[in-house]
């Protein structure tokens, strides 16, 4: 049997230590292993819904499910009774993200594989897992479209064109105008933009900004859901 196999493997006949000292060890990992993945959920969040609570909640979740198991034990009546006590307690908070109901599962299903023990698939399912939500990430896995999102900003009569267009060349992979509404004296463009750098949007609007008589300046990025 391999190492990989001595992880998983479990005595069926050898009934699961439920001690003080087994019971530490299972709420340290879930500890650890819950900061990680409030950490990538931190590192891979995109939009405009985060919460520093949810992501404390990740890790106290998994600390909780897993105390809940050893709680329950082998006892049905107890798991009866913390079933019975859990409905009491009525969760307001709506998930507004499907991402954010994944990483709670994950959170939960954790805290179950540690409570019970199972601390080998606990920690290899964790790197998988993790390891799928920063490949998505940062291979921008399901991103529709070829432009990033749209540039709106506000001009005046005296601005140039080529001196807005260099600006947008000089960040842009490329653009294209979207819309161009003129009033009195002030022009509104909108362009949707594909960026060199998402992380240098910021820039893009600052430059734009110091032209004289440009105002309004924003950019609102489709696939991550922010405004820069």
């Amino acid at each position: 049997m391999n190492p990989l196999d001595d992880l998983f493997a479990r005595n069926p006949g050898l009934a699961p230590d439920m001690g003080a000292r087994a019971m530490l060890l299972s709420l340290l990992l879930a500890f650890v292993l819950g900061q990680l993945i409030a950490w990538v959920y931190k590192r891979t969040h995109s939009g405009l819904s985060y919460s520093r609570s949810f992501t404390e909640s990740l890790v106290l979740i998994t600390m909780v499910v897993s105390l809940v198991m050893f709680v329950i034990g082998d006892n049905i009546v107890t798991a009866f009774g913390l079933i019975g006590a859990l409905a009491i307690i009525r969760f307001r908070n709506v998930l507004k993200d499907t991402r954010d109901t994944v990483f709670v599962f994950i959170a939960l299903v954790l805290g179950m594989a540690l409570g019970s023990q199972r601390h080998g698939p606990a920690i290899l399912g964790t790197l998988v897992l993790l390891g799928a939500t920063v490949y998505l990430h940062w291979t921008r896995f399901g991103t529709n479209g070829l432009f990033d999102g749209h540039l709106s900003f506000r001009a005046g009569e005296h601005v140039q064109e080529s001196e807005t267009r260099a600006i947008l060349q000089r960040f842009c992979r490329r653009f294209n105008s979207l819309s161009v509404r003129r009033g009195q004296g002030v022009t509104e463009y909108v362009f949707v933009v594909s960026l060199r750098d998402t992380t240098r949007g910021h820039e893009m609007l600052r430059d734009l900004e110091t032209l004289d008589d440009v105002g309004q300046v924003a950019l609102v990025l489709q696939d991550e859901l922010s405004e820069v």
